[in-house]
């Protein structure tokens, strides 16, 4: 049995908190660079080429990649051989409320959804919590800006439904949300489960590595064919054209009642931002 320090682990999630702010992960400087080197429009040229001086900036200064610093998102894998004497929701609430104010990062959580009064500390953050095998803790922190997180969608479709009918909704999605949520962006896509589980594999679907595909081969399919369809569609970085408007599709699939289809799709914008820890 693994014992997990409470105070270490408040103070690494913490730290991560700031990190995941400041840095852009390399898996998406890599692939900002390809569309970079790859783009033919001058402004979508230039644009990507800000990007890149806005994340110099960053890491030189110590400052946010973005002014929304969003709310923080953790998917949690709890290992059967993990033992945990606290409250784990509890410690990563002080965690982000230490990584927030240390890191002097906006506070963007609002205590109740209708009264809008602010909690003052970017507190709670939002869990979800898998049980897997193993002896470790593995937290993905992701703080989410509103930008993209609005621009969400969910679709119960039926289950005749063919599959260009589906691709033409997440595709869809993607071109009305325009250049609201800062593209180019990743698109995170749950297909099956239930309606809950579909949004939540969308989520998870958002957070995994540039490149990294289904492993089912027909997919993989789909991802390549949205990835090119939605880089032909003209949005462009920032919503100002060019062929530059998807970093990645991810789909992570489900099985789903003989009557049912929940297809939901999450974007996040060009910093995807998102770090690892693990325990």
């Amino acid at each position: 049995m693994k014992e997990i320090n409470r105070e270490q682990l408040i103070e690494t999630v913490a730290a991560a908190c700031i990190d995941s702010n400041i840095y852009l992960g390399q898996d998406v400087c890599n692939r900002l660079a390809e569309l970079e080197s790859s783009e033919t429009n001058e402004r979508a040229k230039s644009i990507l080429s800000q990007f890149t001086k806005n994340r110099e900036v960053a890491d030189q200064t110590k400052l946010p990649l973005c002014q929304d610093t969003g709310i923080v998102l953790m998917q949690i894998e709890i290992g059967n051989q993990v033992h945990l004497d606290f409250d784990l929701y509890e410690a990563l609430n002080e965690a982000i409320r230490i990584g927030y104010e240390q890191g002097h990062l906006r506070k963007s959580v609002v205590e109740d959804p209708l009264f809008r009064v602010n909690s003052g500390d970017n507190t709670p953050g939002v869990f979800h919590t898998e049980l897997v095998m193993g002896d470790e803790l593995k937290i993905t922190i992701a703080p989410k800006g509103a930008g993209s997180e609005n621009m969400s969608n969910l679709k119960m479709m039926t289950p005749q439904t063919p599959i260009n009918e589906v691709e033409d909704y997440i595709y869809d999605c993607v071109v009305n949300s325009g250049g609201k949520p800062c593209p180019p962006i990743v698109v995170g896509v749950g297909i099956g489960g239930t309606f809950e589980k579909a949004a939540l594999n969308a989520k998870k679907a958002v957070l995994e590595d540039i490149g990294t595909h289904n492993p089912k081969p027909e997919y993989e399919e789909i991802e390549k064919r949205l990835i090119e369809r939605i880089n032909n569609s003209g949005i462009g970085p920032m919503g100002l054209g060019g062929k530059s408007t998807c970093l990645d599709v991810s789909i992570i699939e489900y099985p789903s009642h003989i009557a049912s289809l929940p297809v939901a799709v999450n974007i996040n914008c060009h910093v995807a931002r998102h770090k690892v820890v693990k325990f």
